[in-house]
């Protein structure tokens, strides 16, 4: 084996060297070294320390004998290395001096003056005619590994001995690596089946449900068709005075006109068709929707003196398409909170569409129908150009409970409950309600149904055959003293802290039957809707000051979210694996997260948008981007006489309700331009009654000094009067109190 280290004057390889003279050979410096000093490599045997760095990497080897080939000048003494010893070499006590080893004259040996390589394998004991053709073989193949480049194993030719590569790849192998490759892309990227070169394109108008929770309504339209995607209402807050429900926006609909519309409903909850009948009394287009969704706005329209519109109705099959103008739209089954609930697979001319809806992916649900993911994969397998997809549960980690956890909570709070249960939750989860209702004919309870709205849901629910419990364990609300309380589950409404709903008027003692006792339980199986939290409060207050108990969040398990959490929107974004994808139903924060979460399964981030309420987004094979804004907000609702509120009504009572009101009436001489007799002047939220009278006199001396101010000619006109009294009023008043006040004067000119 050829010596792998150039410095090496007398390696295996070599013939022996004659012996040494008096002078010494003149040698040229090696380029490549030099000792630590700077001073020349002695060759007589002195050690001398070089620059050579000791390989780190080599190991001791304990089994090694010294080689016997080894050079020796002519006296027999030892060449020591120039080079730096290896401080990681251990003594070997156990090696046996070398009989080869070559010697001086004298028959002491010779230490090489060369750095010990560090990629040189030992040699074990060889034939004379066994190291010569060793000589042969080395002398004939050029050196792989110079001394100058240090081993890329780190170990010497021993370990990469040991990484020696035994697989064979040949060119079939390559073949089907590639082959596999191709189809993992192609099965995580299914939306490159898209035909590239369709020039169809869809426009998606949100018109509610983004940037806040509820209110969902959006429109998708074609250059010939548009449908508008569920017509749902939402809640007021608090400064909102007066007002009961917030709908939608319909100015942008009346833009369509030219276009076949159509309304696609995905499932019946408020937020998604409690705003029907006010679409209906402004625009009249064919409803689309499965039978407990339509029966749901059937009963709103009856409410609302519009029975006969029920003839705009179609009834869907799932998994059924249906042309509507230039689409072809698919219900696929889901599962929410609700029976019925869908999501939809729209056909357009640019590409397939899906759009979630409201759901969760509930394994065990209570009526044991499952979501249909065959369909999901199916459509996503085909390829799929956008999802829409329900971001309102998107901050919940892992995977949201099934429904029928709560039933096993009901197990625990009944058998709990000595008196009579009153259950209160949204009057469209009818499987929370007949989940209660099971548990009731458990324990020998009837069931007494209060409230406007969960009556006729559970009515309709039981006429579809969605609640299978049977007449007899049915009373009516005026039959409940008949029974004992522990006899008796009333089911109602009110989980939401409204005013007028049948708990709430319990737990002020308003209600006409029902008398709250402390012997009573209350479940309250519902989470506050964001901006319900105060009114939900104030309802917890109302109870316990009551003396009932009140069950809420310290059972865990007492209420579920109807929506995905983030592993569940993980695995409808996998199965549909889409090309662009738009996070929609929820706060801007909610749809920001979805985002996240869209891009951790593989969605490019160019390709997903946010938008709010209003955007106008256009979708081609080939991009995704906003084009304009259109005019969207909300409508108040009075709810008690089904009636709308103007904004300015709103606007009034908002600034009634924080800056006060002022009403000055005065009669002014035109004669002298003097104020006849003492101006009367009454203020609501601005002062306290005790100092209405001093107030009373700074506005007095207010128009007195405004009035010698006055042009003459500025009294024949009477308005102009009143705004000047306003704003000297105004500024007044801002100067003092820090108030804008709703500011009345009313002027008589004699």
């Amino acid at each position: 084996m050829e010596n792998n280290n150039p410095d090496n004057k007398n390696s295996q390889n070599q013939e022996p060297r004659t012996p040494r003279t008096d002078k010494p050979r003149d040698r040229k410096p090696n380029p490549h070294r030099q000792n630590v000093s700077g001073q020349n490599i002695s060759t007589q045997g002195e050690n001398t320390q070089g620059t050579d760095r000791p390989n780190p990497n080599r190991k001791p080897q304990p089994g090694n004998k010294p080689n016997p080939n080894r050079n020796q000048n002519a006296e027999g003494e030892n060449i020591q290395s120039a080079s730096r010893p290896n401080p990681n070499r251990k003594p070997q006590p156990s090696n046996k001096p070398n009989p080869n080893r070559n010697q001086n004259a004298e028959g002491e040996n010779i230490q090489s003056a060369s750095r010990p390589n560090p990629n040189r394998k030992p040699q074990p004991s060889k034939s004379s005619s066994d190291k010569q053709g060793n000589d042969n073989r080395s002398n004939s193949r050029p050196n792989p590994n110079p001394a100058n480049q240090p081993s890329r194993s780190g170990g010497g030719n021993k370990n990469r001995a040991k990484r020696k590569n035994t697989t064979t790849v040949n060119d079939t192998m390559r073949a089907s690596i590639e082959e596999n490759a191709r189809v993992k892309d192609a099965t995580m990227n299914p939306w490159k089946q898209i035909d590239m070169s369709a020039q169809g394109k869809v426009r998606f108008t949100p018109l509610g449900g983004l940037g806040e929770i509820g209110g969902n309504m959006a429109v998708l339209e074609t250059e010939t068709t548009a449908i508008i995607i569920d017509v749902g209402m939402s809640f007021p807050d608090e400064t909102m005075h007066g007002v009961d429900i917030l709908v939608p926006d319909f100015s942008y609909l009346h833009t369509l006109k030219d276009k076949k519309v159509f309304v696609i409903i995905t499932h019946g909850h408020e937020d998604h068709i409690g705003a029907m009948p006010y679409l209906f009394k402004e625009l009249k287009f064919p409803i689309y929707g499965t039978p407990l969704a339509l029966a749901m706005i059937e009963n709103k329209f009856n409410e609302h003196g519009l029975s006969a519109d029920t003839k705009y109705f179609n009834f869907v099959t799932l998994r059924k398409q249906y042309d509507i103008g230039d689409l072809q739209i698919e219900w696929m089954h889901n599962t929410h909170s609700i029976i019925d609930a869908c999501s939809l697979a729209i056909e357009t001319p640019a590409g397939t569409i899906i759009h979630t809806a409201d759901f969760k992916i509930d394994h065990t649900p209570v009526d044991n129908y499952t979501m249909d993911l065959h369909r999901y994969a199916y459509y996503g397998s085909k390829g799929v150009l956008c999802l829409f997809s329900d971001s309102t549960n998107s901050h919940n980690p892992g995977f949201t409970k099934s429904e029928k956890v709560v039933g096993k909570t009901f197990d625990t709070l009944f058998n709990l409950a000595k008196g009579r249960v009153i259950m209160s939750t949204f009057s469209s989860n009818v499987h929370r309600i007949f989940q209660a209702m099971e548990r009731a004919v458990k324990h020998g309870r009837k069931v007494c149904v209060i409230g406007r709205s969960m009556e006729r849901n559970v009515e309709t629910n039981r006429a579809l055959g969605f609640v299978d419990i049977e007449e007899k364990h049915f009373i009516e609300v005026h039959e409940v003293p008949k029974y004992a309380d522990h006899e008796v589950l009333i089911v109602t409404t009110g989980s939401q802290g409204e005013t007028m709903a049948a708990l709430n008027r319990m737990a002020t003692d308003e209600h006409r039957h029902i008398k709250l006792k402390p012997s009573d339980t209350v479940i309250i199986s519902a989470s506050a809707i964001p901006g319900n939290e105060g009114s939900v409060s104030k309802l917890m207050n109302k109870l316990m000051k009551a003396g009932v108990t009140v069950r809420y969040k310290e059972f865990a398990d007492i209420h579920v979210s109807g929506h995905a959490a983030q592993e569940e929107q993980k695995l409808i974004l996998r199965l549909i694996q889409p090309k662009f994808f738009l996070p929609v139903h929820g706060e801007y924060n909610h749809i920001a997260k979805h985002a996240k979460t869209a891009v951790e399964c593989g969605v490019d981030e160019r390709n997903i948008l946010l938008m709010t309420d209003g955007d106008q987004v256009e979708i081609t094979t080939k991009y995704l981007k906003k084009v304009k804004t259109v005019k969207s907000g909300k409508t108040y609702i009075d709810n008690q006489n089904n009636m709308t509120i103007e904004n300015d009504v709103v606007l009034d009572r908002q600034k009634l309700a924080e800056d006060g009101i002022i009403n000055v009436v005065a009669q002014i001489a035109q004669s002298n331009q003097k104020i006849v007799g003492k101006p009367v002047v009454t203020s609501y939220g601005i002062v306290p009654d005790k100092e209405d009278k001093d107030f009373a006199k700074e506005i007095e001396v207010l128009l007195e000094t405004m009035m010698l101010n006055m042009k003459p000619e500025a009294l024949k006109d009477h308005k102009n009067v009143e705004e000047e009294i306003r704003n000297v009023i105004r500024k007044h008043v801002y100067r003092t109190k820090k108030r804008y006040p709703l500011i009345i004067p009313t002027i008589f000119i004699v």
